[in-house]
């Protein structure tokens, strides 16, 4: 039975021979994940399962990075609480601050997640590490609980939309703009419970850090998770950072998928999702004739956060300056790439362009903190999500783009094309 790259890996911890799609199965989990927001109620319901401990201590993973350092008495209790069932069952994936990252920036940096694997978390941008060959998907924590406490997960088989992405793309063109444009293909309902298998000739070209940034969003069309199989440049990203044994799949080549979308990829400019959506996308051209002034620019977050990402905004921004009135906001997804920028003299570039370089955190991705928006003010972000009030005010407005149109929209003080740098 011909079997897609998602089928085989729930099949393998199913462990069955094969899966359909609309199936039923209990499965065995890698990894399950939550955060200083999701882990306290996955917590709580541990607790009313009675179990003595979780089912593997090094495979129950916390990572406090949502509202972290901690910005007020709440989010230091929540901060508190999780801390303390680390302790508690000696997990040894917990990561204070000083060591925590944004987390789907940090797992797979320090090689917690890998290809094969089947991933849960509490988290919906969970299903980032289908970049690497996996089965990642995000799950509400009483879900969490029951994995933190089994090791095992239901889950009803989604059918597969492959995509397949051919030619070269344009200049300023990033992984971020070819799902950004895919979204607004698919519509943030197009893909409801379903993969989204990724491939085609520009895949096979796109690096780790583009593809995670692809997997990511898969969300964003309402997928179950995002998946792009694994091949040199994932095995290149992996073998040096691995911590445990992984396995290899990919699809066969007479799966059955309930879709297919050809995209050419050479036709796509980098792309500017309008708000109140990720699939109100259009091309920066289109934006930037739209004179759009704005207050702030945030460069960072778990889709782009990575070395990569910063490299590209302090190409555009060496020597430059953030437009006056104008806030720009950077925050590196971990520690290590923080010190990485430091070691290649981005912060220096940084710092002279007026930037604040702020600790690796989630904060206004979510309306946390570190760059709340209050009424009637506009950001673009290289952020996943720009529903309305998703980074303050319910009257502020969130337009999401790639590093690069970012730096350039922070030196002229509106949405810009890289360019016109």
């Amino acid at each position: 039975m011909a079997q897609t790259i998602t089928e085989k890996i729930l099949a393998f911890h199913a462990g069955l021979k094969a899966v359909e799609a609309g199936q039923l199965i209990e499965a065995k989990v890698d990894v399950a994940l939550a955060n200083d927001v999701t882990a306290p109620i996955a917590i709580d319901e541990f607790e009313k399962l009675g179990v003595k401990t979780v089912f593997d201590n090094e495979r129950v993973i916390l990572i406090p990075d949502h509202f972290t350092p901690n910005k007020d008495i709440k989010s230091a209790e929540q901060a508190k609480l999780v801390r303390e069932f680390a302790q508690k069952h000696d997990l040894k994936n917990y990561f204070e601050i000083g060591r925590v990252g944004i987390e789907h920036v940090l797992l797979p940096e320090q090689g917690l997640v890998l290809p094969g694997d089947l991933i849960v978390g509490a988290d919906s941008h969970t299903c980032t590490y289908g970049a690497l060959g996996a089965f990642a998907t995000g799950v509400g924590s009483t879900d969490l609980a029951v994995a933190m406490a089994t090791g095992r997960v239901w889950f009803k088989v989604p059918e597969t939309i492959k995509v397949v992405y051919h030619g070269k793309p344009q200049a300023w063109v990033e992984g971020k703009d070819l799902i950004l444009y895919t979204i607004g293909q698919l519509k943030v309902d197009g893909a409801l419970y379903q993969a989204i298998e990724m491939t085609g000739e520009a895949i096979d070209e796109l690096p780790m850090y583009g593809r995670m940034s692809m997997a990511n969003m898969a969300i964003e069309a309402g997928a179950k998770n995002g998946i792009i199989a694994p091949d040199e440049i994932t095995l290149d990203y992996v073998r040096p950072r691995a911590q445990r044994d992984y396995t290899l799949f990919a699809s066969d080549p007479d799966a059955a998928y309930c879709r297919t979308i050809e995209i050419d990829v050479a036709a796509i400019r980098p792309q500017v999702a309008y708000p109140p959506s990720p699939d109100k996308s259009r091309s920066v051209d289109q934006a930037a004739a739209d004179n759009i002034a704005i207050d702030q620019v945030v460069i960072g977050s778990c889709t782009n956060g990575r070395i990569e990402d910063f490299r590209l905004a302090a190409s555009l921004l060496k020597g430059r300056k953030a437009a006056p009135f104008m806030r720009l906001l950077i925050i590196p997804g971990t520690p290590d790439v923080y010190r990485q920028m430091i070691k290649e003299g981005l912060t220096e570039i940084f710092l002279d362009a007026d930037a604040l370089i702020s600790p690796p955190t989630c904060g206004p991705c979510l309306g946390g903190h570190m760059g709340v928006l209050a009424a009637g003010e506009r950001a673009v972000a290289t952020t996943n999500r720009n529903f309305v009030g998703r980074m303050g005010h319910p009257e502020s407005e969130v337009y999401l783009s790639n590093p690069a149109v970012a730096a350039a929209s922070a030196i002229m003080g509106r949405i810009a094309t890289p360019e016109e740098i």
